[in-house]
């Protein structure tokens, strides 16, 4: 049977793309965007989709939801890491492999993949391997406190590029609420303050009497009155990482990404690149992105109330034409161990912004402190030695 096109997205299961000079697999080569023989070098482009990625209407999927799933071309088994749960999905006739997350051993016992909804879009890998590192060099030399043997010592170990699910929402919003519209306004008070004076007469005696001083002064206040109203606002592409693997606040420190440039999902992206099965399903993903959506609804609704201050006391919207997109974002990852400990990195496979946690050096500060207050004495020395010669 002869190997499919690099290009073709059809749900074959035999995915491996060998090389057509030397049999090896071929993987994928962001520098080149092509399919590439890591031994001979042989290189076949991946030709660009046609058409835009598509999105799923959220009521129809819903009608349909059994015949909607379906698995990923080339990663028909799947294995949940014992250390960390992630569901990683294997390559075809792969059977073992290491966690991408946590780095243990993958159990070499896969299962094949349950239904899921495959991929509509995909932003292929962008940075390669060897500028991943250099990244994450440089990231490490930039630190401020960091140990200065950190470079050294600190050991990247395995980086594993790894493409981790996203899903994306779009709705149409119509909301009713109530609440309260504040405008100040300014009035004038009297009040009584103590003023006191002091005098002295002819002999030379003083006195202090206190009195009581009546003034005036403006003020502002609020006045509340009652406020309903109604907005309707779109939301495009309200962004969702699918996956519980990496840190929330590590992944979406690699935001934004770039959606516009999204591609339709095409197999041949994920050849040697290990993929994450979403773990945050397709319901608490919106449950999620609702909540986002209705933190911007809230300030919507007081723009439309106006005034200088504004309160809340009911929002209902409701959403329609919901759709969505599942999609892969390509971000390399490793744990790195410094002095027995482990820290964890992430690079946007697609700028090269670097991500992470790092050691500190607690002394540095410290010696730093010190310089200062060492240079103040030098120099409040030097001030009063100039003093005393002027003298």
């Amino acid at each position: 049977m002869p190997s499919p096109a690099p290009g073709d997205s059809a749900s074959t299961t035999d995915r491996k793309f060998p090389c057509p000079s030397c049999g090896a697999k071929l993987d994928f080569d962001p520098t080149r965007r092509a399919l590439a023989c890591p031994y001979c070098g042989t290189a076949q482009p991946i030709v660009e989709a046609e058409g835009e990625v598509r999105e799923r209407d959220w009521d129809e999927y819903w009608r349909n939801a059994e015949a909607a799933e379906a698995t990923i071309a080339g990663r028909s088994s799947e294995v949940q890491c014992r250390a960390c749960a992630a569901v990683v999905l294997l390559e075809d006739k792969l059977v073992t492999d290491k966690c991408p997350y946590c780095g243990d051993d993958l159990e070499n016992k896969p299962v094949s993949a349950h239904s899921m909804i495959v991929p509509e879009g995909i932003l292929p890998f962008k940075v390669d391997q060897k500028k991943a590192v250099a990244a994450f060099r440089a990231w490490v030399e930039s630190r401020w406190f960091a140990p200065s043997d950190l470079k050294k010592m600190a050991n990247l170990g395995q980086l594993n590029g790894i493409y981790v699910p996203y899903w994306t929402f779009d709705s149409q919003t119509a909301t009713h609420y109530t609440g309260e519209r504040g405008d100040n306004y300014q009035e004038t008070e009297t009040y009584t303050e103590m003023e006191t004076t002091t005098s002295t007469d002819a002999q030379g005696q003083t006195t202090t009497s206190t009195r009581p001083v009546t003034k005036t002064r403006t003020v502002t206040k609020t006045r509340w009155s009652h406020a309903r109203g109604y907005v309707e606002h779109p939301f495009d592409d309200v962004l969702i990482c699918a996956s519980k693997s990496i840190p929330v606040g590590l992944i979406q420190q690699l935001e934004p990404w770039d959606l516009p440039s999204l591609e339709p999902f095409q197999a041949p992206f994920l050849a040697g690149f290990q993929t994450e099965r979403y773990s945050i399903g397709l319901k608490e993903g919106f449950e999620k992105a609702r909540a986002i959506m209705d933190g911007h609804i809230r300030v919507l609704c007081c723009q439309d109330i106006g005034g200088d201050h504004q309160r809340l006391h009911s929002v209902n919207t409701d959403h329609h034409q919901i759709s969505f997109k599942h999609n892969l974002h390509p971000v390399w990852y490793a744990p790195y161990r410094y002095r027995e400990k482990v820290y964890q990195i992430a690079v946007n496979a697609r700028t090269g912004e670097v991500v992470g946690t790092r050691p500190y050096s607690y002394w540095k500060p410290f010696l730093i402190v010190l310089a200062v207050l060492g240079t103040i004495g030098a120099i409040a020395g030097i001030a009063a030695l100039v003093g005393a010669v002027m003298k």
